[in-house]
């Protein structure tokens, strides 16, 4: 049963929200005030207002991930769509709604978590145990939302505690390692201050921390790339492989043999899941946009599921179609080949539909109830296999035994020797939807290889850059940041 009520925090969201087309760091009402912070529930509601930012989180993964990678060629023959320029390399980003949206999304998560890490004290929340419990999630997310802040724009300003939008207008960008040492204090703290096993159904854990701490040491030991992005070169393998380990072998966590149960809506919080986001169907109008945001509008109306109809179909690329083994149960349950429209007429672009069961619709295709994985087991063990290849210490043994696992569940034969790309393109297929492919690529230090070589062979319509620059591994500032106060921020390499 859910038990972190998502919807419930609507009202809070409302409350904490904040201008969407600026970075604002005060609440506009009462809630965000000091009044506001009784008692242990008022806590509570805050901090689910926090984790409310983790909604819209699925569609702007799928934007700037997959839209932005080799899984995908989402280009429309009906107008130009604001996913676009993302999946053609445009230079003249930074207005982009989808840019913009995502950097509003995060700062807001953190002005949250900072306002309800600033009134927490012993006064309002006695008991210790909980005020832990509230800290550590408070931190936890904090952590999370900077994680996709430095690997979507490199250097981006740090607030440690609420400040008033005046006072933001003189905090400048922090480079990202120093934006890395608030996300590992947090990670650390979080660590220490949280359960293994939280009451909510929902709710960040211990373990939940350690998997996204480990993600982060093997970030921060990417490739510079010259830039200023998420990769310091740092080395911190064995980190990550330790913190790894311990998820692994003392965690409560662990395989599923059935790679479409890990998604079905009936088995949802199954063992593979470290670490979701919530949601709620059932025709409340509350579920999750990602299973309609993925599949044409057209689909949808063919099997009666009402919707504007629409052309436009968000391709999967032919070569993520090719890299599937003849027996890969994973492409029928990620990717859908085609359909046939209501006027009997067959459009043969395929489209993701992992986490998609038209039996499971709410009051339209943008209301389903399933979850969202953010942090999976098999993902923990994959990177434990990458750590290795990466020079932790580890065999060869291991590395193989873990890829073998999961071509096993996926119907497919062993392989030996693997190496690092080989490992990333069976990442490729067992994440595909799951908004990695990206951020796979830039951490392990293929990206500009592996992308340089598949634009000139996908990009039938000739709409896409003729090759990937260092600089496009992060994104722009958004425009309505470098315009709030001249100079305050600089724009990223690369960009108009």
């Amino acid at each position: 049963m859910k038990r972190l009520y998502i919807y419930l925090s609507t009202v809070i969201a409302l409350a904490l929200g904040s201008c969407e087309s600026e970075l604002e760091q005060s609440p506009i009402s009462e809630i965000g005030s000091n009044s506001f912070y009784q008692n242990e529930s008022d806590f509570q509601n805050a901090v689910n207002g926090i984790y409310s930012q983790l909604m819209p989180k699925a569609e702007r993964y799928f934007d700037l991930s997959e839209i932005r990678s080799d899984n995908m060629y989402a280009t429309t023959e009906v107008g130009v769509r604001e996913h676009e320029p993302i999946n053609n390399f445009a230079r003249s980003l930074a207005p982009n709604p989808l840019i913009e949206d995502s950097w509003n999304n995060n700062f807001n998560g953190i002005m949250r978590a900072n306002t309800v890490l600033d009134q927490l004290s012993e006064d309002v929340v006695a008991d210790q145990e909980m005020r832990a419990n509230f800290e550590g999630q408070a931190k936890f997310l904090r952590a999370f939302y900077y994680f996709d802040l430095v690997r979507w724009y490199g250097a981006v300003p740090v607030f440690e505690t609420f400040v008033s939008p005046e006072e933001a207008l003189e905090v400048p960008q922090s480079a990202p390692s120093d934006v890395y040492e608030l996300i590992i204090s947090d990670l650390n703290d979080a660590i220490s201050l949280l359960p293994g096993m939280q009451d909510d159904t929902g709710r960040a854990n211990s373990w939940a921390a350690k998997a996204l701490k480990a993600k982060v040491h093997l970030t921060r030991s990417g490739p510079e790339y010259g830039i200023q992005g998420p990769g310091l070169g740092v080395n911190e393998y064995d980190e990550a492989l330790g913190l790894l380990n311990d998820v692994i072998n003392n965690g409560p966590y662990g395989w599923v043999d059935n790679y479409a149960e890990i998604f079905a809506y009936g088995n949802e919080n199954n063992a593979d899941i470290v670490f979701d986001i919530q949601f709620i169907g059932d025709g409340l109008g509350v579920g999750s946009y990602y299973p309609g945001y993925m599949a044409p509008s057209n689909y949808f109306n063919a099997v009666g599921i009402p919707f504007p109809a629409g052309l436009e179909v968000k391709e999967v690329s032919d070569d993520l179609l090719e890299s599937y083994g003849e027996n890969d149960l994973r492409r029928e349950v990620s990717v859908q080949e085609g359909y046939t429209d209501l006027n009997g007429n067959f459009d043969p672009r395929p489209f993701f539909r992992k986490f998609l069961d038209e039996e499971e619709a709410g009051q339209n295709r943008f209301d389903w109830g399933i979850n969202y994985p953010l942090i999976r087991y098999t993902d923990v063990l994959m990177m434990k296999a990458e750590a290795i290849l990466q020079g932790a210490s580890g065999s060869q043994d291991e590395v193989d035994e873990i890829v073998n696992d999961v071509r096993e569940r996926a119907g497919l034969g062993s392989v030996s020797g693997v190496d690092l790309e080989m490992l990333m393109e069976e990442r490729r297929r067992e994440f595909a939807a799951e908004g990695l492919r990206w951020h796979d690529l830039v951490r392990s230090g293929l990206v500009l290889e592996i992308m340089n070589e598949w634009l000139p062979t996908e990009d039938d319509r000739n709409v896409m850059a003729d090759e990937m620059e260092a600089n496009w591994v992060i994104y722009p500032i958004p425009f309505n940041q470098l315009t709030v106060r001249e100079g305050l921020y600089e724009q990223n390499d690369g960009y108009n």
